[in-house]
């Protein structure tokens, strides 16, 4: 068996190695991974019967679509399918296995400062943190130092301590404050007291 993949009509031939690692780890379903760019989306995406397809839209095309990885799925799905809608409209999931994403488009803001207007929070005590840094920098002799400009256009001070909720590591007695134990956004879960 060769894996084969489709390219703007075009047959790309990965040969031994590609059809190994298909034998050893065939999909269930579409596996998908997208990178959506400032201008492109590129989609490639690998069939429950071995065949790889790669796509590339335009990320931002109003008259077309609406959401550029969501247009790529449902056509991949469709041309290998015959029927990538399910019975509310919507793309049907049943027919994915995975998809993995990642974008520039965050980056690029940062990096050109064209991003929305941004607020730092942070605890008490802690506002300079950011601006201080840890003094790293190529020439440490230097004088004149040029330091790039801060990402966030004010700083709000909190008056709470967060503590990782590591009860094999972190212990804390929660019956002497107000302690609330919450769910951060990398899904890690924290205690924090006020």
């Amino acid at each position: 068996m060769m894996v084969m993949v489709n390219y703007n009509e075009e047959s790309y031939n990965f040969g031994k190695a590609g059809s190994k690692l298909y034998e050893m780890n065939p999909p269930k379903g579409f596996q998908f991974a997208i990178d959506r760019g400032g201008t492109f989306t590129d989609v490639y995406a690998r069939c429950p019967n071995g065949k790889v397809r790669v796509m590339k839209l335009l990320s931002v095309d109003p008259q077309n679509y609406e959401d550029a990885p969501r247009e790529a799925i449902r056509r991949i799905l469709q041309e290998e399918t015959g029927n990538a809608l399910d019975k509310d409209g919507k793309v049907n999931s049943s027919l994915i296995e995975s998809i993995r994403m990642g974008t520039t488009v965050a980056t690029n803001a940062l990096l050109e400062r064209k991003g929305a207007k941004m607020a730092l929070v942070i605890n008490k005590g802690f506002k300079d943190l950011l601006y201080i840094g840890n003094q790293a920098r190529p020439h440490i002799f230097h004088l004149n130092i040029k330091r790039p400009e801060v990402l966030y256009q004010d700083v709000i001070e909190v008056d709470c301590r967060v503590i990782p909720a590591l009860e094999d590591r972190c212990q804390i007695d929660k019956s002497k404050q107000n302690w609330k134990e919450s769910v951060g956004t990398t899904a890690s879960y924290v205690n924090c007291n006020k």
